[in-house]
């Protein structure tokens, strides 16, 4: 039988490990302005100016025995291409010209910012105890949001978006 979390000690653990990942990174960060004339009328160029991307190896996650404990293993161990931290977000070397990624991982950034740190991480880690990875709500948005962008349609506003649909 899996823990469920339920905040506190381990969230404030996550938020602190994120803030230690992002400063250790923070002279690799590029401004997501960068992909201007690909997400133009998607995502305005004052939002793209405060998002960032780091190219890495291998994606950071935090490996703590209280995710393992709580059934979040799959995850941690998953082979992923991308990943959000607050305002950064981190691709690997193989996937960084994808489009689509840079797309998915800047929906994780505004739900970052609405959510607020703490709120985002209590509920990205109930989604994946409650649904699992594939249908997890947040995940499901921004899947749906960087689907759309692949299949060329109709531009409009992400960020209203999915601030509305929080």
């Amino acid at each position: 039988m899996r823990a469920l979390l339920t905040g506190g000690v381990v969230y404030e653990k996550i938020e602190e490990w994120i803030c230690q990942v992002n400063a250790s990174y923070e002279n690799m960060r590029r401004p997501c302005t960068v992909f201007q004339k690909h997400f133009n009328d998607f995502y305005s160029h004052s939002f793209l100016e405060t998002a960032y991307f780091v190219v890495v190896d291998k994606i950071p996650k935090p490996d703590f025995p209280e995710l393992r404990e709580a059934g979040l293993g799959a995850f941690i161990d998953m082979d992923a291409k991308g990943i959000t931290y607050d305002d950064t977000y981190y691709v690997t070397k193989r996937a960084a010209h994808e489009l689509r990624l840079h797309f998915h991982e800047l929906v994780h950034v505004i739900q970052w910012q609405e959510l607020t740190p703490q709120g985002f991480i209590a509920r990205y880690i109930q989604e994946m105890q409650t649904y699992g990875y594939d249908d997890a709500p947040l995940e499901r948005m921004a899947y749906a949001l960087d689907a759309h962008y692949q299949a060329s349609g109709q531009k409009f506003s992400v960020e209203q978006f999915v601030r509305k649909s929080l």
